[in-house]
Order: C-alpha cells, then sequence, then structure tokens
C-alpha cells in the first residue's frame, strides 16, 4: 500500500470531559426519554495533519458514573480526516454518566 520509505507518524493523547464540560448531556436523563440514547460528541484536532487519513484507535480509561445505575457507556471515534476525529461517547436508560477518561492514538503517514 505504501511504499517502505513512508515514515510514519504516530499521534496520541488523553482526554477527560465531565459535567463540568460545555454541552455535557449523559448525566441527567430526560424526564419520560429514559430509554433514548444519549450522545456527547468532541472534537479531536491533530497537532499536526497526515498526510492521508490515519488509522485511529480510541479507548475507555476511566468513567464516574452514578452508582444506582448500570455502567453503560461506550466511545467510539467517528469522521476520522487527516486533520482530526470526533469521539462520541454514548449511554443509555437511567444511566447517569459524571465524567469519562479516554486515550487515543492514530497512525499514518
Amino acid at each position: 500500500m505504501y511504499p517502505p520509505s513512508v515514515p510514519w507518524k504516530v499521534l496520541s493523547a488523553s482526554v477527560s470531559v465531565s459535567v463540568l464540560t460545555e454541552g455535557w448531556n449523559l448525566a441527567t436523563p430526560e424526564p419520560g426519554a429514559e430509554e433514548e440514547i444519549r450522545k456527547f460528541t468532541v472534537d479531536v484536532i491533530f497537532d499536526t495533519a497526515f498526510s492521508s487519513v490515519p488509522v485511529v484507535q480510541i479507548g475507555l480509561s476511566g468513567f464516574d458514573i452514578d452508582q444506582r445505575d448500570s455502567a453503560r457507556l461506550i466511545v467510539k471515534a467517528e469522521y476520522i480526516s487527516e486533520y482530526g476525529f470526533q469521539a462520541t461517547l454514548m449511554t443509555w436508560a437511567g444511566s447517569r454518566v459524571y465524567a469519562a477518561d479516554f486515550n487515543w492514538f492514530a497512525i499514518g503517514p
């Protein structure tokens, strides 16, 4: 796919989001809509652009969820480009998520 002389670039970071983050909507389900999926997105911008779309790996490294609820939390990397991606955190039912930490790395030419 790429010649052996292509220099690979690797970027990574840790991200923390919580009830203190503007727009956070995972802590309180709307009355009557407890079964709805709730999403919160974070735009991640790479320090330097890749020359083509990199491979991004993302993983949850911590969370703070109300003890009364099941621990329902998904994190995904979406809309990946040479310049960044969108991290989407999702929960559903009555879960109250107060904070989440995730790590990501991107590798590409």
